[in-house]
């Protein structure tokens, strides 16, 4: 047995020695040993492809088609790598096999186990001949998806990637103006569009507020021709004297430096005529009141200031009654029928009139718009009550007073649309200006 041992080593050292080719067929009997090589080595079985040098910088285009080339050629290269390596696999594992079936058991264990503390071939591929080939083929398809991505990429970007870098660099300032002067122009519109819808707002609400105004006038014609032959031909009366009969005036006065207060009326109550009109603002009830209370004489309150005028006005009989008042000096003037009955100054000198008060007829206010006493009510007719914002001349009081003409007041003039009545007072027809003239 040692002589057929020995035997067997003198051939595996022979066959060692030499570099058979794969086609030879081995003698009969002989042994084969798998030796590890060193990566360097492996070079030489497994030759890689040359790498054409490019003699001068190539434009993108042909860079790219150049490298689909190499990696088809890798391709196919890899291919006829692999089906050699194939071939060497099976002669391998043939030659192992015939190694395996030879005589000695003990020599063959030895020898595997020799075998299998070696490392691969092949550096990092398996020793499991399928494992090899299944790594081989995932590599393949990787090659090939990397090519079918290039050639994507190529199609995708050549038109782009061909240009010259100005070039590029002017298309994106271009792009970057377009879009500078697209959201330039959105805004634009945006602006035009608020612009539009604030102008056609304002002409809406102008429109409406002529409409309103229009609408209110026809109401008011309609209204007059309805109830009176003219809108200021009527008369308020308030037969009782209680604390809830009055009319009170829509308008409000503005600040005032000056006035002129003008009304007929006709009263027989007793003692004292009572209150025909009062002017109450906040903070200031009795801001401008005229007043005839027990039997003191009639009496003029400005600011809560008081001046007596000297009126004698209840007889039961139609008069007419004007009053102007200026700032200066507190200057007041009292007329009585077109002539003037008395003067005075110092009545709340530059006290300005405050605006937007409550204007009551008939009624003495505690409170603006409220707090009446019944003791202080005005008991009779009233017709005619219009306000200036300035001294009447004498005049021009006479000849309202005699019917020559008929002036409204510029504040507040005696229309039916701008009185209301309340608690049972109630709106007449008033007789005409010369049927009161008859009366005095």
């Amino acid at each position: 047995m040692l002589l057929v041992a020995a035997g067997l080593l003198l051939a595996v050292a022979a066959g060692g020695r030499g570099s058979p080719a794969p086609e030879q067929e081995s003698p009969p009997g002989s042994r084969f040993v798998c030796t590890s090589l060193p990566l360097d080595a492996a070079g030489a079985g497994c030759p890689l492809p040359p790498v054409p040098m490019q003699g001068g910088a190539l434009p993108p285009e042909e860079e790219l088609k150049a490298t689909v080339l190499q990696l088809r050629e890798t391709v196919l290269q890899q291919k006829e790598t692999i089906g050699s390596q194939r071939e060497a696999i099976r002669e391998l594992t043939g030659k192992l096999s015939r190694c395996e079936g030879a005589d000695g058991k003990s020599a063959t264990g030895a020898w595997k186990n020799e075998v299998g503390k070696g490392k691969d071939t092949m550096g990092d591929l398996p020793r499991d001949p399928a494992l090899v080939i299944e790594q081989l083929s995932r590599t393949m398809q990787t090659l090939k998806d990397r090519l079918e991505s290039l050639e994507h990429q190529l199609r995708a970007n050549v038109s782009y990637a061909a240009l010259p870098g100005d070039l590029r660099e002017m298309l994106q300032r271009r792009l970057g103006d377009l879009e500078r002067q697209l959201l330039s122009k959105v805004a634009e519109l945006e602006d035009e569009k608020s612009l539009l819808h604030n102008e056609t707002s304002a002409h809406r609400q102008k429109t409406e507020s002529a409409l309103n105004a229009l609408l209110e006038r026809v109401s008011e014609l309609e209204k007059g021709n309805s109830a009176f032959k003219s809108p200021d031909e009527f008369k308020v009366s308030l037969p009782l004297r209680t604390n809830y009969l009055y009319g009170k005036i829509k308008k409000t006065l503005p600040e005032l430096y000056a006035f002129t207060v003008c009304l007929w009326l006709r009263s027989s109550a007793s003692p004292g005529i009572g209150t025909p009109f009062s002017y109450a603002v906040p903070g200031q009830a009795n801001e401008i009141v005229l007043i005839e209370w027990g039997n003191n004489p009639i009496e003029l309150l400005i600011n809560d200031k008081v001046a007596q005028l000297p009126l004698f006005i209840s007889d039961g009989k139609w008069h007419h009654i004007c009053i102007t008042w200026t700032t200066r000096d507190g200057m007041w003037e009292a007329f009585q029928d077109g002539e003037k009955l008395g003067t005075g100054e110092n009545l709340a000198p530059w006290h300005p009139i405050k605006p937007g008060g409550v204007l009551i007829l008939g009624q003495e206010q505690d409170t603006v718009g409220g707090r009446f006493d019944a003791t202080q009510a005005f008991v009779g007719e009233m017709s005619q009550f219009n306000i200036w914002d300035r001294v009447l001349r004498a005049e021009d009081i006479m000849n309202i007073a005699n019917c020559s003409i008929n002036m409204p007041g510029n504040i507040i003039p005696w229309v039916d649309n701008n009185v209301d009545v309340f608690g049972g007072a109630t709106k007449w027809p008033v007789e005409t200006c010369e049927e009161r003239l008859l009366d005095l």
